[in-house]
């Protein structure tokens, strides 16, 4: 799991706090997934920020006189934010499925009086029967590729169950339910392919990094994509001889 920003871990512990409640370090600590030590001096550098928090180590603290500022959300943009994050909760990574719960919280956290239960309330839910299907995809490893740019190994089984290695630059992923797609430049094919999370055999991510390059970039397999759809629209308009 990638360490949480400061900025984060501070506004998750006044999200904690919130209820005007007594906690106590060790379970700030827990819901944090940080050391006591560590919340006894985030406690202090905010109390010395002028953030009300009373109570003291060993004891518990307390929020008092203190509100963040709230968001304005309609009822349909409360509850479009509410699906998808259930939508992520059941069809994303673990660490995108917690990092789903902390943004709704957050949301939860700051929206007017009167407001913040309409996420509870919120009747979409997305159900998963069993074990989570994207557990076992290596999702989070291919997030970070595509966000670092790094170029990732792959052993991979195609449909007709031909198996291949592959070194790939990975663009993006795209969801098509239950199916979770990689898009990616092909060294070996040298062109865009799309690959299947699921029948990858085996997947690293390499020491190498990729710099945007002309025809291997996202946008270019975007552009070649509508032209694609529109070449077919396009006989499909055609009248048959």
């Amino acid at each position: 799991m990638l360490p949480v920003r400061r900025a984060d871990r501070l506004f998750r512990l006044l999200l904690e706090l919130r209820l005007g409640r007594v906690v106590t370090a060790r379970r700030l600590a827990e819901r944090l997934e940080v050391s006591e030590r560590t919340v006894y001096r985030d406690v202090a550098d905010l109390q010395a920020s002028g953030v009300p928090i009373e109570g003291e180590a060993g004891v518990g603290y307390r929020l008092r006189g203190f509100s963040l500022p709230p968001l304005m959300f309609g009822r349909d943009e409360i509850e479009a934010l509410v699906l998808g994050a259930r939508m992520v909760e059941s069809w994303g990574d673990g660490e995108l499925a917690r990092a789903a719960r902390e943004a709704l919280g957050k949301i939860e956290a700051v929206l007017p009086r009167g407001r913040s239960h309409l996420v509870e309330e919120t009747r979409l839910f997305v159900p998963v029967h069993g074990e989570r299907p994207v557990e076992k995809l290596p999702l989070t490893l291919l997030r970070r590729a595509i966000r670092d740019r790094r170029v990732v190994a792959a052993a991979y089984r195609d449909e007709a169950g031909r198996e291949t290695a592959r070194s790939l630059r990975p663009l993006a992923l795209a969801f098509y339910p239950p199916v979770w797609l990689l898009v990616a430049w092909c060294e070996l094919r040298e062109a865009f392919r799309n690959f299947r999370a699921d029948r990858f055999l085996a997947l690293e991510p390499t020491g190498v990094t990729f710099e945007p390059e002309p025809g291997k970039t996202l946008a270019d397999y975007l552009a070649a994509m509508a032209e694609m759809e529109a070449r077919s629209a396009q006989s499909a308009a055609q009248p048959s001889p």
